[in-house]
């Protein structure tokens, strides 16, 4: 009678048919895990790495801020100026609140139309409230942000739970709150807002004192050094490859170089702007809540396939219809910026070029159209682009049609850069 030979080891213990080789075995590790280990050497690795891979990253778009601006520096000395480089932050930050908006809808590899009416109707609509109704201005602005919340929650309803496809429903979205907007102004068709007011001073205020600029310098090189370092101790503790202190330092201080050029340039004016100031502390809670947090994670995924997120136990249909509120809710936000900048809500608000403009930001950027692949910081890239593209053809009188034209020259570069990097990644099975 045969025995069976594996019944007779303990149930708690692996029985080993080579124990030499087992011995001798070393956990894998993924290289990529060991680059923070190596340092500077380690990066460049990567670097070549990425390039072959066709990973560009945001490169291409920070090259093309370069050659913006040497191209528009030698044709205008006032490009440059600190009066025109903080003109144009604060002008790109209600278009840039928007395209924050976009590159949460992008991440799921899907569009949002509507994000240019549903901006002009929450401007409309605090304006109404504000100024016809007498409401105090900061409830005014709580209601329309809260209806641009309540907005995209109704086109992710019917995107997620019944179907509808999410560019039939936001271009459905687009056409109806651009009537609601007209409807909500009236015959008159403008409401003026006071320059002095709440919404007014958006994009009107500045520190002027130069310990603001200055202090918020230190203060966000201050955080992100102590942020990393505190990081790199807790991944040491747990034994998991960290950057060196080396690395630590040298990111440390080209931030300090950047952030300390941009205060002077400030402070060189009229100072640091409210709106800079407010559009940056967006950007930075935005970025953690996307790669910090589990939300930010389902994101990704959903973003990379639906199916295998959905056997993931993720809820797809609760995510999906909070990515299209918090776009309801950015184009609101954005809206008021852009309604601060003119001092008044009328009937060309969210019209025009704004929707293409805010949609090619966070392509332009570096947000994948075809989802999975983004951050929020590509929004202000983008728009940096745009809107120094615009300021640059301002100055030399060109006309509008072939401002048009360039931006739609760039974002077809953008896009096809996208397509091309696609489908490297796929060829390196990195997609």
């Amino acid at each position: 009678m045969s025995i069976d030979k594996t019944s007779a080891a303990p149930q708690d213990e692996t029985v080993v048919e080579n124990p030499e080789a087992a011995a001798a075995a070393v956990t894998a590790v993924d290289p990529r895990l060991l680059v923070r280990e190596q340092g500077l050497a380690g990066y460049l690795g990567e670097f070549k790495r990425k390039m072959k891979a066709g990973d560009l990253g945001s490169m291409p778009v920070v090259i093309g801020l370069i050659v913006i601006c040497i191209v528009f520096q030698s044709l205008n000395s006032n490009f440059l100026s600190a009066q025109n480089l903080s003109d144009i932050t604060v002008t790109m930050v209600g278009t840039g609140m928007i395209s924050v908006g976009i590159v949460f809808v992008l991440l799921l590899g899907e569009i949002d139309l509507s994000v240019g009416s549903v901006s002009g109707a929450a401007s409309a609509l605090a304006a109404v409230l504000a100024v016809n109704q007498g409401w105090p201005e900061w409830l005014a602005v709580l209601a329309a942000v809260a209806a641009g919340l309540a907005i995209g929650a109704v086109h992710g309803f019917f995107f997620a739970v019944l179907g509808a496809p999410a560019f039939a429903v936001t271009l459905a979205g687009l056409l109806f709150w651009l009537g609601f907007m007209l409807k909500v102004l009236g015959e008159n068709g403008t409401i003026n807002l006071d320059s002095d007011g709440l919404i007014g001073k958006l994009t009107t205020y500045f520190f002027a004192d130069v310990a603001a600029a200055y202090g918020l310098a230190l203060v966000v090189v201050a955080v992100f050094f102590i942020t990393s370092f505190l990081g790199n101790r807790r991944r040491e503790a747990a034994g998991i490859p960290s950057r060196p202190l080396s690395d630590t330092l040298v990111r440390t201080v080209l931030l300090a170089v950047v952030s300390f050029a941009a205060a002077f340039m400030y402070n060189q004016y009229k100072g640091l702007p409210l709106a800079t100031v407010i559009f940056l502390a967006f950007l930075i809670g935005t970025d953690f809540l996307l790669r910090r947090t589990s939300y930010g994670r389902k994101i990704f995924a959903l973003g990379g396939s639906v199916e295998a997120s959905r056997r993931a136990g993720i809820n797809v249909t609760a995510v999906r219809i909070s990515v299209f509120a918090i776009s309801g809710g950015f184009a609101a936000i954005g809206g008021l910026f852009l309604a601060s900048k003119i001092a008044s809500a009328n009937q060309s608000a969210g019209t025009g070029d704004l929707l293409m403009n805010a949609i090619a930001a966070a392509v332009i950027g570096g947000t994948s159209l075809f989802g999975g692949r983004g951050r929020t910081w590509n929004a202000l890239l983008g728009v940096l682009v745009i809107v120094s593209i615009q300021y640059g053809l301002q100055l030399e009188s060109i006309a509008e049609p072939v401002k048009y034209m360039i931006t739609a020259a760039v974002l077809l570069t953008t896009v096809v850069i996208d397509s091309v990097t696609r489908k490297t990644q796929k060829t390196a099975g990195r997609a």
